[in-house]
């Protein structure tokens, strides 16, 4: 479980691990479709995607570790289990988020977002 504090002190500290998800994800996308379109890029080829998708594992792991749910790589979302007035709820971030100001009960979701 962790507290509203913890939670930002977390995506402040793993913020280049973010970043590092958001890299790979898009290069990860890039080359597969000019692998598909031409089968060539400039990226490389299928060792490169397996690279690639083994790294981009590896990160989500990293999240995983610290007890982080990942919601999603695409947008990048971030859920960080905690409690609020009594209820278990999990704290939100979104990819472009500057900092965790969100958090929804765990049975409401998504669509259950509210500003902290």
């Amino acid at each position: 479980m962790f507290t509203l504090a913890q939670a930002r002190h977390l995506v402040a500290t793993l913020r280049p691990r973010v970043d590092e998800l958001i890299k790979l994800r898009a290069d990860l996308a890039e080359l597969r479709v000019d692998l598909a379109d031409h089968g060539v890029s400039a990226l490389g080829g299928l060792a490169e995607v397996k690279a690639l998708e083994a790294r981009l594992h590896a990160v989500v792991e990293e999240f995983h570790q610290h007890d982080i749910e990942v919601k999603g790589i695409a947008p990048v979302l971030l859920d960080f289990p905690g409690e609020r007035d009594g209820r278990a709820v999990l704290w939100c971030w979104l990819e472009g988020d500057t900092d965790v100001r969100w958090y929804h009960r765990v049975e409401c979701g998504f669509a259950g977002r509210r500003p902290v």
